[in-house]
């Protein structure tokens, strides 16, 4: 593991995500850009259902960040905090099941710092959801 949690007592019980991740010494930092759900790298993933549409595009945009720390020689416990911003927190708060069984399959049990943001749109005007995250690679 590339991290020691610190989650503080008195800051309450950290569920889904880590209060803080100090990185071991020695790694490298990794700062992977906003990744969001597209089919074959051209447009996001749409679909007439928006909670399947936010549950798809959730999925492919944690597979594309993953792509990039794994290309880097990485893997999902070293993501030491990651940004999520969506563009409909209720269709977030709808799909929180079915998105903890994605964060499940493709993140396993590691929580980074997290921070979850509502924003007006994205760049991709068909995306919903945009995934950012750092991750140190290596390390004692």
């Amino acid at each position: 593991m590339t991290f020691d949690p610190v989650n503080p007592f008195d800051l309450g019980k950290a569920s889904g995500f880590s209060h803080g991740l100090l990185a071991k010494p020695g790694g490298r930092v990794l700062f992977v850009a906003g990744q969001i759900g597209v089919v074959s790298g051209e447009t996001a993933i749409a679909t007439d259902d928006a909670s399947a549409r936010f549950i798809a595009q959730f999925d492919e945009a944690l597979r594309r960040l993953l792509r990039v720390v794994a290309e880097a020689g990485g893997t999902a416990s070293d993501i030491g905090r990651m940004t999520v911003f969506v563009t409909d927190m209720n269709a977030y708060r709808r799909s929180l099941k079915a998105l903890g069984a994605v964060w499940k399959a493709r993140i396993g049990p590691h929580y980074p710092a997290m921070a979850l943001v509502a924003v007006t749109s994205l760049v991709e005007p068909e995306a919903v959801v945009e995934i950012e995250a750092t991750a140190v690679i290596g390390g004692a």
